[in-house]
């Protein structure tokens, strides 16, 4: 018909991929100790998700995978890309991984150095760089500490400069090791704070169950090698029986809020468990 025009179909949307993506991940280190074994899980882009364990449950494995520094068998996507040398590169750049031990990341002669290693490493523009070290520092509250030699810092400070070092690199995901451990009550809350604002996915690895019902929305736990559960931080928390078949406890004194407890029933629903 004169005038008229075709309907036009809307064209579909595919939705982001996971930030982390693993299908049957195994891992052993050469000595033959199996440390993963068939790990499967699914994070989004913008969760916080704590991944709890006991000692030895092979966490700290599980995060060294998340950048290629460990490669297992399985399969282990990272914003959609497999875990493949081909795509090392682009994945530490989308991936900031902020270590237990701070001295692991603060190396160079002043706070600002350390920061500016990374982007600098990017082949970024001088003014650019300058801008993320500014940028980054202020984040966490360490800005007017540019020119202080790292090792002079407190610990709690150190873990903050760790932090900007991998904030510079403006991550999409940011993995945070045992982010609480050595921290006295202040800096530890102070560190809270600034993770908890940070709007990028994040992944907390610890054993710290307080730290990650205060950063995280979800849990999975990592027992034996493999996601033995995954829900609701709060319904992880809430089950006490689960916690200690795990060999977790949260500490004396540590209660979730009234208005959680009541509405536990509804939460633990919505949590999948897979012992075995």
């Amino acid at each position: 018909m004169p005038g008229s025009y075709p309907t036009l179909q809307p064209v579909p949307h595919s939705p982001p991929p996971p930030a982390v993506e693993a299908r049957d991940l195994h891992f052993a280190y050469p000595d033959g100790t199996a440390v993963l074994r068939g790990v499967d899980f699914t994070i989004q882009q913008g969760e916080s998700v704590a991944i709890i364990g006991p000692n030895g449950a092979g966490k700290s494995t599980l995060l060294l995978h998340l950048n290629g520094i460990l490669r297992g068998t399985g399969d282990l996507r990272i914003l959609g890309l497999p875990v493949e040398t081909k795509n090392l590169r682009e994945i530490r750049s989308r991936v900031g991984v902020v270590f237990q031990d701070p001295e692991d990341q603060l190396f160079l002669t002043s706070v600002a150095q350390d920061v500016a290693f990374g982007p600098a490493n990017m082949g970024l523009e001088k003014d650019e760089v300058e801008t993320r070290v500014k940028d980054a520092l202020a984040a966490v509250g360490m800005g007017g500490f540019e020119d202080r030699a790292a090792h002079h810092l407190s610990f709690g400070q150190k873990k903050r400069v760790a932090t900007a070092t991998v904030l510079a690199m403006h991550p999409e995901v940011l993995v945070l090791d045992e982010p609480s451990s050595n921290l006295d009550p202040k800096a530890r809350h102070q560190l809270v704070d600034i993770v908890r604002g940070l709007p990028v996915t994040k992944i907390v690895v610890t054993h710290d169950l307080p730290v990650a019902y205060e950063l995280c929305e979800r849990a999975l736990i990592l027992a034996q090698g493999r996601i033995v559960a995954d829900g609701p931080i709060e319904a992880i928390l809430l089950d006490t029986g689960l916690l200690a078949a795990n060999d977790l406890e949260l500490p004396h004194g540590f209660a979730l809020p009234y208005s959680l407890e009541r509405g536990a029933g509804s939460c633990s629903g919505m949590m999948t468990q897979r012992m075995t």
